[in-house]
């Protein structure tokens, strides 16, 4: 898929320096960022430290962007480097330390928003490196493969995580079915 003529044209006003369309990037382009983020953090406070380092690499980068894939997939690709590079670095920093796990029963007739917070409480208890496997693949849609690259693992890794992810999900939530975008569905075993 291409991009638009006027998003090209917005990136390359970006790419000479060009304040205003920068801010338009940012503004188009940053709730998706931090939504990313978020789903691999778990955390909002570390979801906007890591989504504002996103931006920072973006920017910086930005004078070496070729135009080879559309701003908003590369743009993604330096997210999600970001949060994992995040993610190892704050994981250095406390140890090995893990907080109790939260424990939330809710009720089959609770509306869309209570169950979205449910599921992202029900992801923060998920370990780091299913989650991430998780989101890359099944929320992301990122291949074995793609995931195995990101992350420098093996592609049959990234299977086995998403598999063990995936399970420890349906635990926690109780066999419910999950939202994704919306809809209802339950995680297609792959």
């Amino acid at each position: 898929m291409t991009e638009t003529t006027a998003e090209h044209d917005l990136v390359r006003r970006a790419r000479l320096g060009e304040e205003r369309a920068i801010r338009q990037l940012y503004e188009r382009h940053a709730p998706r960022v931090y939504a990313l983020v978020r789903r691999l953090a778990g955390d909002d406070a570390l979801a906007e430290d890591w989504a504002q380092e996103a931006w920072i690499r973006a920017l910086q980068a930005l004078p070496r962007f070729r135009g080879d894939a559309r701003f908003s997939t590369w743009l993604h690709r330096i997210a999600v480097n970001s949060a994992l590079h995040g993610k190892r670095w704050s994981d250095r920093r406390r140890g090995r330390e893990s907080d109790a796990p939260v424990e939330v029963t809710v009720d089959p007739g609770v509306d869309r928003t209570l169950l979205r917070e449910r599921i992202e409480l029900a992801l923060g208890q998920v370990p780091a490196g299913m989650r991430h496997v998780l989101v890359l693949h099944d929320v992301e849609g990122y291949t074995h493969e793609e995931i195995g690259s990101m992350l420098g693992i093996t592609a049959g890794t990234s299977k086995s995580q998403l598999f063990k992810a995936r399970a420890k999900m349906r635990e926690l939530l109780g066999g419910r079915p999950v939202t994704r975008y919306g809809e209802s569905y339950v995680a297609p075993e792959s």
